[in-house]
C-alpha cells in the first residue's frame, strides 16, 4: 500500500478515535445493530432508548455526535435537537427516520441538524458524514492549538491585544519604562489602566521594587493624606501606631494613583512638592522623610479641561503629563475583543472548573455589536456570568446578559436633526457655548476655544453677545 495511502487511513482512524457518539432510538435492537457497527468502524460508542439519558451526556459532555430517531414516543426528533442545542451549540446531531421526505430534511437542517438519513441506514453514507465530522473536529482542535500559540504572542505583561490602538499604547509603554520619570495614564473607565501602569513598572529598572496602588477617589482627603504620607500616633483620632504612607513604603519603586482627577486641590498641592522636592512628612510630625519614587498617575478625565475649569492645578497638570499614555475604549479596539474573550473563557473556565471551546456563533455576534461603554472591565464581568451560567462546551447568546441578547437600536447618525448652518453662525453658537461651560469666564474660554482674548472681545463686541466676565476676572 502506498505511503500516502497508509498515513490518510492513520488519519481517519486517530479521527475516529476522537469522535465520541450517542446513538439514541426507542428501538433497543436498531440501537445495537449502530452501536456495534460503529464500534467495528473505531469509533467510541454508546447506546440508550431514552432520550433524557441523552441529554444528559450532551450535558456532560460525554459525546460530540448525537444519531438520533426522528419519531419516538416519549420525545419528537425535532424537540430532543432543539433542547441538544440549548445544552450544547456546539453539538452535531444526525437525525434518521423511516419517513424521509426533502421538506422535512430542509426544516431538520435549519434547525440545526447536521444531517438527515432515511432507514434502513445507509452505513457508507453515515461513515462518509462521521469522517468528515471527525476531519471537522481534528482541524477545529488544530486551529485552537495555534490560535492558543497566537494568543500567548499577543499578551504583553498581562495586557492582551492586537489592535494598532492597543500596539502604539504597550510601543510607548516599552519606551516610557526604560526613563526613571513620572507618567500619566488617560483613558475611559475599565479600559485598563492599572494593566499599563504596572506593565511600565515591571520593564522598568526598579521592576524588583514595591509597586504600590492607590485609588484617590475612594478616600476622603483626610484618609488619602495618612495614606499617601503616613501619620505619628496620636495625630487624629484613631491613630493608635505610628505608621509610614505609600510613599516611604514604595521608596525606590513605584506608586500608582489611581482617579487622580478626583483629588482637591489642597491635596494637589501636597502631590506638587512630593514631585518637586522628592519628600514626604508624615501627618502630625515636623520630620522630613527624602523619597525616591516614579509615580505614575492614571485618570478618566480631561486634566487640561479640569485645568480650564480651576479644579486641577496647572503645574500639577504638566508635572505629571510630560509623558502621557492614552489607552483606548474597547469600542476603539474591537479587533481585540475575539482575544480578550479567549483570554477570559481560560481564566474563568479555570476559575470554575469549566473547560470551555468558546462561543457559538450567536454569541460572538452579540458581543461584537454591543458598544462596551465598561470597556474592557465589562466584557470581563460578562464572560464571568455567562462562565457560570452555562452548562456546555460553548458558551451561547442565552448565557449572556440580557442587555446584550437584545439586539440594540441604532445611535443616531450625525446628521439626524442636522440643518445646514452658514459657518458664522456656527461659530457663534460653539463660541456661546464654551462661554457657557466657564460660567462667562472670558479668559478661560479664550484659552479653551485657542485663540487671543482680543479676538474674543472682538468677536463678542462683532455680534453684540457681550457675555458678563466671571466674578474677580477680566
Amino acid at each position: 500500500m502506498p505511503m500516502e495511502t497508509l498515513v490518510e487511513h492513520a488519519a481517519i482512524g486517530i479521527g475516529r478515535k476522537n469522535l465520541s457518539i450517542c446513538i439514541l432510538d426507542d428501538d433497543a435492537e436498531q440501537v445495537e445493530i449502530i452501536t456495534a457497527r460503529l464500534e467495528k468502524d473505531g469509533f467510541p460508542v454508546m447506546g440508550t432508548t431514552n432520550p433524557e439519558e441523552a441529554l444528559e451526556c450532551v450535558r456532560l459532555g460525554s459525546c460530540r455526535v448525537v444519531i438520533a430517531d426522528f419519531k419516538m414516543p416519549a420525545m419528537d426528533g425535532l424537540v430532543f435537537l432543539e433542547k441538544t442545542l440549548q445544552f450544547d451549540p456546539g453539538m452535531y446531531v444526525i437525525l434518521i427516520t423511516g419517513f424521509y421526505s426533502v421538506d422535512s430534511a430542509i426544516e431538520a437542517i435549519k434547525r440545526g441538524a447536521y444531517d438527515y438519513l432515511c432507514k434502513p441506514l445507509d452505513f457508507r453514507r453515515l461513515e462518509k458524514s462521521l469522517d468528515d465530522l471527525a476531519a471537522l473536529h481534528t482541524q477545529r482542535s488544530e486551529i485552537r492549538g495555534l490560535e492558543e500559540k497566537l494568543f500567548e504572542n499577543h499578551q504583553f505583561q498581562g495586557i492582551v491585544g492586537k489592535s494598532p490602538a492597543m500596539l502604539d499604547v504597550l510601543d510607548m509603554a516599552k519606551k516610557v519604562a526604560r526613563h526613571y520619570t513620572n507618567v500619566l495614564i488617560t483613558g475611559p473607565t475599565g479600559a485598563g489602566k492599572e494593566l499599563v501602569a504596572r506593565a511600565v513598572h515591571q520593564l522598568s529598572p526598579a521592576s524588583k521594587e514595591r509597586f504600590a496602588v492607590c485609588n484617590c477617589s475612594a478616600l476622603v482627603d483626610s484618609l488619602l493624606e495618612s495614606q499617601l504620607f503616613g501619620h505619628v500616633r496620636g495625630s487624629f483620632t484613631g491613630a493608635t501606631d505610628t505608621r509610614p504612607g505609600l510613599f516611604e513604603f514604595a521608596n525606590g519603586g513605584t506608586v500608582f494613583l489611581d482617579e487622580i482627577g478626583e483629588t482637591s486641590l489642597p491635596m494637589q498641592a501636597k502631590l506638587l512638592r512630593v514631585i518637586e522636592n522628592r519628600e514626604v512628612q508624615r501627618v502630625g510630625s515636623p520630620e522630613v522623610r527624602k523619597i525616591n519614587v516614579r509615580l505614575i498617575a492614571a485618570t478618566n478625565r480631561d486634566l487640561r479641561a479640569e485645568v480650564l475649569a480651576g479644579r486641577f492645578r496647572e503645574d500639577l497638570f504638566y508635572r505629571l503629563s510630560s509623558i502621557e499614555v492614552r489607552v483606548p475604549g474597547l469600542a476603539d479596539r474591537r479587533e481585540d475583543i475575539p482575544l480578550l474573550v479567549q483570554h477570559f473563557l481560560k481564566k474563568y473556565g479555570q476559575t470554575y472548573e469549566k473547560p470551555f471551546q468558546g462561543l457559538s456563533r450567536r454569541a460572538q455576534i452579540a458581543l461584537l455589536q454591543h458598544d462596551w461603554p465598561g470597556n474592557v472591565r465589562e466584557l470581563a464581568n460578562v464572560i464571568s456570568s455567562a462562565a457560570i451560567s452555562a452548562s456546555a462546551d460553548f458558551i451561547d447568546v442565552g448565557d449572556l446578559p440580557e442587555t446584550l441578547q437584545k439586539p440594540r437600536h441604532s445611535a443616531p447618525t450625525a446628521t439626524e436633526g442636522w440643518r445646514p448652518l452658514p459657518l458664522d453662525e456656527v461659530r457663534q453658537i460653539h463660541i456661546e457655548r464654551v462661554l457657557s461651560a466657564c460660567k462667562g469666564n472670558r479668559v478661560r474660554a479664550a484659552q479653551m476655544l485657542g485663540i487671543g482674548r482680543t479676538s474674543l472681545y472682538r468677536f463678542l463686541k462683532r455680534t453684540g453677545k457681550q457675555a458678563p466676565a466671571a466674578k474677580g476676572k477680566a
